[in-house]
């Protein structure tokens, strides 16, 4: 199946692990699109700070709003993410991928918004999508992918190992596992 999920079992690993699996990849020579969680010194992760590096060369997008001292929660910009989201998927019928990789199917995705569309353009054009799930958003996304999907552990070797299996490029990602 060209759709795959992993979900971390701790606070920052999917993010992590699919910054490491990005970092091989485009090593080995692998046409990406899509997001991973960037490292923003401007502003550090903690309450309310999201910010997307867009691959495969940037660039960066802060996709939260800081809502000031008072606030007890983040705030979507949805105009950030809308703006992301363009930007992803204009690569990707200007210049097609090998392979998507997205940080997170969230609730911008649950609620028919954000990636989602983009995501079911890129299967529709056989191009591969890595997902990084919540538990919180797993029913939303399992009637989403109706059946469709490979659960991953969320280790790089069986990450890179599923990569290299629909992407049919053993020479490319050899000894990735």
């Amino acid at each position: 199946m060209n759709l795959a999920t992993l979900t971390g079992t701790k606070p920052g690993e999917t993010d992590r692990l699919l910054s490491s699996v990005v970092a091989r990849l485009v090593q080995d020579g692998v046409r990406l699109l899509g997001t991973v969680r960037a490292s923003d010194p401007d502003h550090p992760v903690g309450h309310c700070g999201s910010t997307l590096w867009l691959l495969p060369e940037g660039p960066m997008v802060r996709i939260t709003q800081d809502l000031g001292a008072g606030s007890s929660a983040c705030r979507m910009d949805a105009g950030a993410l809308e703006e992301a989201v363009g930007l992803t998927t204009a690569r990707l019928t200007t210049n097609g991928a090998d392979l998507v990789i997205l940080n997170k199917f969230g609730l911008s995705e649950v609620e028919g918004r954000g990636f989602r569309t983009f995501i079911a353009d890129a299967l529709a054009r056989d191009v591969p999508v890595l997902l990084g799930l919540s538990e919180a958003h797993r029913a939303a996304f399992e009637t989403f992918a109706d059946g469709m999907a490979t659960r991953l552990h969320p280790n790089e070797p069986a990450t890179l190992g599923w990569c290299r299996k629909v992407l049919d490029r053993s020479t490319v990602i050899e000894g990735a596992a």
